[in-house]
């Protein structure tokens, strides 16, 4: 599974560059399904979730080739409608592809999707939306079998505003003739992007963003080449951000977009760093312990983002005084927590509650990654931590994170990578 070695006692200075947003590439990846035609889509990040969904699609019919973080896709070639198995039980987002390849062959079967286990993740809000669209789903030994008979339109209230019902909503609605509303989606910046690249291949989505997205549907005919780049990874700059607060430094973060991650920079601003924008780059400095926050408490966007709770926690470890983090999204995404305890962190959990006393330092420990972003947290706490600490099954890691090692070594942190 292979392991990082990371010294800690680390100060941080230098430039990071962020990649594209995972969040935003795997269901733009997935939507190129629904015509046949070619892309070319930019600033896709070369991390493993990527790899497997371009998997997925190579798998299925469609010419994939992907270099220097450019990805061009034929799905003139997609002879199934079978979404395979094993690949699928490796990638959450996977289940995007449902409503896109039923907008495209009228009928699907994929298995339910595996990814980071972070808790109950019921995709009832997917088929909910899917069937008041006219299509026909029953589950059989683990398999979702979608048919569509007669697809129709038609609005659509979302209980809770899910990014993936939202996104396969969004898939199988716009080629359907007529207009499909949804109310209280998800208001994601990855959402407006999805919107952005369906409009030109053609498509007419609105609202993408607010509490109400508009779908008029059509059949696309024109199937010229489309190109598009994608946003960056609001959480992979945050992340960074959190490093930056744990200990002395200066970075400079580049190829970003501030307004999509405001909750996160505010955070950092009223725990006393110096935080400033300029000409599209962040400038974060700390050169101070700094201050615990009160209560954070993980929300929809624009919300806190629970993608970030886990690196936050690590950087409250040694704030001064005491943080309450509250995760309202995922029920088991405090998996962290023991591995930070191991190093020295004071932290108690009540349910989904952790209350985080700030201690002065952490300690090296060997430790385990349960999951994609609190891996990420490990690693924030050991680069400020005394001595040299092993994170163990860094795949969870690789799954989100481009190039971690080297933009980490551009920024001072001594950290190698090994096989076991």
């Amino acid at each position: 599974m292979g392991s990082f070695i990371v010294e800690g006692r680390n100060s941080l200075e230098g430039i990071v560059d962020i990649g594209g947003s995972k969040n935003a590439a795997l269901p733009i990846l997935a939507s190129t399904v629904i015509t046949g035609r070619e892309y070319i889509i930019e600033n896709i990040p070369d991390i493993e979730d990527v790899k497997d969904m371009l998997e997925i699609l190579s798998s299925m019919g469609c010419s994939v080739q992907f270099e220097n973080d450019i990805a061009l896709i034929d799905t003139r070639g997609l002879n199934t409608h079978i979404v395979p198995e094993k690949l699928v039980r490796k990638i959450r987002s996977s289940i995007i592809l449902m409503g896109a390849v039923l907008q495209r062959t009228g009928k699907v079967e994929v298995a339910y999707p595996g990814g980071c286990e972070i808790g109950l993740r019921p995709i009832d809000l997917h088929l909910k939306g899917l069937r008041k669209l006219g299509v026909e789903i029953t589950e059989k030994n683990g398999l979702l079998i979608g048919s569509v008979n007669e697809p129709a339109s038609c609005d659509i209230h979302l209980d809770y505003p899910s990014v993936g019902a939202t996104e396969n909503i969004m898939l199988f609605a716009v080629g359907n003739t007529g207009k499909t509303t949804i109310y209280n989606p998800a208001r994601e910046p990855e959402i407006t992007d999805l919107q952005n690249f369906l409009n030109i291949c053609g498509f007419c989505v609105t609202g993408a963003g607010t509490g109400i997205i508009t779908i008029e549907g059509k059949r696309i005919e024109n199937t010229d080449t489309v190109e598009y780049k994608i946003i960056s990874d609001r959480i992979e700059a945050g992340t960074y951000l959190s490093a930056a607060a744990s200990m002395k430094s200066k970075i400079y973060i580049r190829n970003i977009e501030k307004s999509h991650f405001k909750s996160i920079t505010s955070i950092y601003e009223d725990a006393g760093c110096e935080i400033r924008e300029t000409h599209g780059t962040i400038v974060i400095a700390n050169n101070k312990r700094i201050k615990a926050i009160e209560k954070i408490t993980t929300q929809p966007y624009p919300g806190f983002p629970t993608d970030m709770q886990a690196q936050v926690m690590a950087s409250m470890t040694v704030a001064d005084g005491i943080s309450i983090i509250e995760e309202t999204v995922f029920d088991s995404r405090l998996k962290h927590v023991p591995e930070l305890q191991k190093m020295g962190a004071n932290i108690t959990t009540i349910g989904r509650v952790a209350v985080v006393e700030g201690v002065e330092k952490l300690f090296s420990a060997e430790v385990e990654a349960k999951d994609l972003r609190g891996g990420a947290a490990l690693v924030i706490a050991a680069l400020g931590a005394e001595g040299t600490s092993k994170i163990n099954n860094i795949h969870h890691i690789k799954r989100g994170y481009e190039k971690f090692i080297y933009k980490l070594q551009n920024l001072g942190v001594i950290i190698t990578e090994t096989a076991r």
